[in-house]
């Protein structure tokens, strides 16, 4: 492998526990090549998208590589789909693995690695990709749910930036009673509260709970008839992203439908600004995700309606 260019900047994402892990791998192995802390910068995917890149070097993880980020002395590492091929760039890429993971093994190949570090990036693996069969997944949702409860920059600061520290963290106590409290809970009135988008497609509205857990619980269960479940959560700008998880594939494939991209069973898309309501959310994802049929709801039973319709 070749050398890794000195970074002026490292920027990941800041919205998951995959995003600050491999943020603060790469800014730990930047201080260990070039003896200084490179400053850690973190952007939502679409404030990230509209941002200048102004640096002639950096670091990037867990944020799509695009054509833009093709430059010299850059480095990405992540793990989603790209039609993109670096010709400048260099791209650490592998869809089977998180951006932590591929961030770990460029810190290996550097001799920067522990046994801390090992556990704490499969954890964070197994969550960032929905692996529902490891006999670690709740553990590893808790995890997960350190960032998403206390915020990117609050766990940073409460770690000092050491990634270490986040293993067996003392507030991973209260993620525990928090999932057991509340899962349950969200759980049973999440299962009574599941609208069909499409036939395949069932939108979970959820109260309390861990949404990732309680989406797994409802794939697993028999009576519950949707392949693949999503929520509708709304991001900074008042806009709506789609969470989709699947337990055979398909959460990928229907959030490709809505331009958006992950994982086969963990995926996710923002739906268009003009989208502000919950019922026009709805509306949208019926449209988009099951086209044909709507549009068949719309199609005149007769010639009679057909010349009704169009007052003739």
């Amino acid at each position: 492998m070749g050398d890794l260019p000195k970074p002026e900047i490292i920027v990941t994402h800041d919205g998951d526990l995959d995003g600050l892990l491999s943020g603060m791998l790469l800014q730990k192995l930047s201080a260990t090549l070039y003896g200084e802390e490179v400053r850690l910068l973190g952007y939502q995917t679409h404030a990230w998208h509209s941002r200048c890149l102004r640096e002639n070097s950096a670091w990037v993880s867990d944020l799509a590589f695009e054509e833009r980020m093709d430059r010299h002395n850059w480095v990405v590492v992540d793990h989603h789909i790209t039609n993109t091929t670096p010709t400048k760039a260099r791209l650490v890429h592998d869809e089977s693995k998180s951006a932590c993971m591929l961030a770990y093994g460029l810190c290996r190949e550097h001799g920067l690695e522990s046994e801390n570090l090992d556990r704490l990036v499969h954890l964070a693996n197994v969550g960032d990709l929905f692996l529902q069969d490891d006999p670690e997944f709740e553990l590893a949702n808790d995890h997960g749910s350190l960032v998403k409860t206390y915020g990117f920059w609050n766990m940073y600061s409460i770690v000092d930036g050491d990634p270490e520290k986040l293993l067996d963290h003392p507030l991973l106590e209260v993620m525990r009673v928090k999932r057991e409290v509340e899962d349950p809970m969200g759980l049973n009135w999440s299962r009574q509260n599941i609208q069909e988008i499409t036939p395949e497609v069932g939108l979970v509205k959820t109260v309390v709970g861990n949404s990732n857990v309680i989406l797994n619980k409802l794939l697993r269960e028999d009576s519950q008839p949707y392949k693949i479940l999503l929520t509708l959560n709304r991001i900074g700008n008042n806009q709506f992203m789609v969470s989709l998880r699947s337990s055979e594939g398909g959460a990928l494939r229907m959030a490709k439908q809505l331009q958006g991209g992950g994982h086969a069973n963990a995926a996710g898309a923002a739906l268009p600004k003009s989208v502000q309501r919950v019922a026009d959310a709805v509306d949208y994802l019926k449209t988009a995700l099951n086209p044909i049929t709507h549009a068949q709801e719309n199609v005149p039973d007769n010639l009679e309606s057909l010349f009704e319709s169009a007052k003739i």
